[in-house]
């Protein structure tokens, strides 16, 4: 098992509304907790996952995703158990559009 952190300073778009958790832990899926936190601006995420050695990977779809949304005082918790950066990419985005109805 392994523990990365991200934190993406000066987001756009501050999140309102109450926490959402999409996805299932389940091999080649993950679940995604996103609730508003008062971080300054930031968006924070912290990953732990079964897959270990990826951290490269993580953070390329970490970033990616942040380009996409500007998320501000975001926290976000994934456990992972394997998802390709297809389906973590689509989980995330999954997880802000239930929390925001809307699109990047």
């Amino acid at each position: 098992m392994e523990t990365l952190h991200y934190r993406f300073e000066q987001g756009t778009r501050p999140l309102a509304g109450q926490p959402q958790l999409v996805g299932v832990v389940g091999s080649g899926n993950l679940e995604v907790l996103i609730e508003a936190a008062p971080l300054g601006g930031a968006c924070e995420i912290d990953v732990r996952t079964a897959a270990v050695g990826f951290g490269a990977t993580w953070q390329a779809v970490m970033a990616d995703f942040h380009a996409r949304w500007q998320l501000a005082d975001a926290r976000i918790s994934i456990n992972d158990m394997g998802a390709t950066p297809a389906v973590v990419s689509l989980r995330l985005d999954q997880a802000v559009e239930t929390l925001t109805g809307g699109t990047p």
